[in-house]
């Protein structure tokens, strides 16, 4: 609760911005054994947990986080989209689905579905074990262009620049996958007992934010394929529709595309911004974007070399100061100890006060 506040504080622009600072090195995303994990709901909870339990004490901004992880495949699979499942990768999509399939989409039983049968199991398991400084979060959550891409594979690219019918297919095709995404999505939000307008979200990682406005998360990767007349045709309005019934959310995406990231920041639903390969980007050009926008930038930065934790958190927190943003950092430089821990996040306090 002293966490949540603190981060309530920072939604009303109050205090430091937020950093999130890593227990340890590693990749990303723990996917030893993932394939057993993903078949089981109490291994994923175990693993989930062991990552979470070393943020608890740990001096960092961060809510100890876990989450039934998935990958991209928990939504469309609702829809009946098969999944490939190998030893140490994050699951891939099947083949794509036909017209009729999709359409059948419409009439599906969300809460019967496979994956969300475990999510709720991983749930309960969470509630029972009572591990309360950890809080649980969603699943991964496409945003409704990515679903549409996953379900109807790269057809989709010829179809949006085809004929009136062909671009028709593609705008129902849209409402299907909007319809399945808020019907998701507000599964597991009852599932956990969570309000429908803020959350607590990790974003992989077992380290959470708190959203007191925004209660969903997009990931709209394919749109980076696009040009701007193209996301604002097709998917800026999907962004739109399902974030307004949250409250807001936060949006991630891959790849390097300016023009959709400032088209982000212009949304008013999009309360942060995360971005996969924040290498490609001027740090500077970010957080002036974020500040001129009142735009959270909820994201990654990458280290220049022969940094260590604490001028990291220096050289980041003067040029978030001088840009006047407010910033979630997910630090990529990890301290050796926690005391550098402690010095790193005094360090950033300080300066982005």
């Amino acid at each position: 609760m002293e966490k949540i506040e603190r981060h309530r504080r920072f939604w009303e622009g109050k205090g430091p911005s937020l950093l999130l600072v890593p227990t340890e090195s590693g990749p990303l995303y723990d996917t030893t054994d993932y394939d057993r994990r993903f078949a089981d709901p109490e291994l994923m909870w175990e693993a989930e947990v062991r990552r979470a339990r070393a943020v608890v004490d740990w001096p960092t901004d961060g809510i100890p986080t876990v989450r039934p992880n998935f990958g991209v495949v928990f939504v469309p699979s609702v829809a009946g989209q098969g999944y490939h499942i190998h030893a140490d990768q994050m699951p891939w999509p099947g083949e794509p689905l036909g017209v009729d399939a999709i359409r059948a989409a419409r009439c599906v039983d969300v809460e019967t579905a496979e994956l969300v049968l475990r999510a709720q199991a991983f749930y309960r398991l969470h509630k029972e074990r009572a591990e309360r400084m950890i809080a649980p979060y969603h699943p991964d959550t496409q945003g409704v262009f990515d679903v549409a891409h996953l379900l109807y594979g790269d057809t989709i690219f010829v179809a949006m620049a085809g004929e009136d019918t062909e671009q028709g297919w593609v705008h129902e095709l849209l409402e299907i996958c909007l319809d399945l995404y808020l019907r998701v999505t507000r599964q597991v939000k009852e599932m956990m007992g969570e309000p429908a307008t803020s959350m607590i979200h990790g974003h992989g990682t077992a380290q959470g934010v708190y959203f007191p406005h925004g209660g969903v998360r997009i990931a709209e990767d394919t749109a980076t394929l696009l040009s701007p007349a193209m996301i604002d045709r097709f998917v800026m309005p999907c962004v739109e529709r399902s974030l307004a019934p949250f409250d807001g959310g936060f949006a991630h995406f891959c790849g390097l595309h300016r023009p959709f990231f400032e088209r982000l920041c212009a949304c008013k639903l999009v309360r942060a911004i995360d971005l996969g390969n924040p290498e490609k980007y001027d740090p500077r050009w970010l957080l002036e974007r974020c500040a001129d926008s009142a735009t959270v930038l909820y994201s990654r930065l990458p280290a220049v070399e022969g940094e260590n934790a604490v001028t990291y958190a220096h050289r980041i927190g003067t040029l978030v100061r001088a840009t006047g943003a407010r910033v979630i950092l997910r630090a990529t430089v990890p301290p050796r100890n926690r005391e550098e821990a402690m010095e790193m996040l005094e360090t950033w306090r300080q300066i982005t006060q």
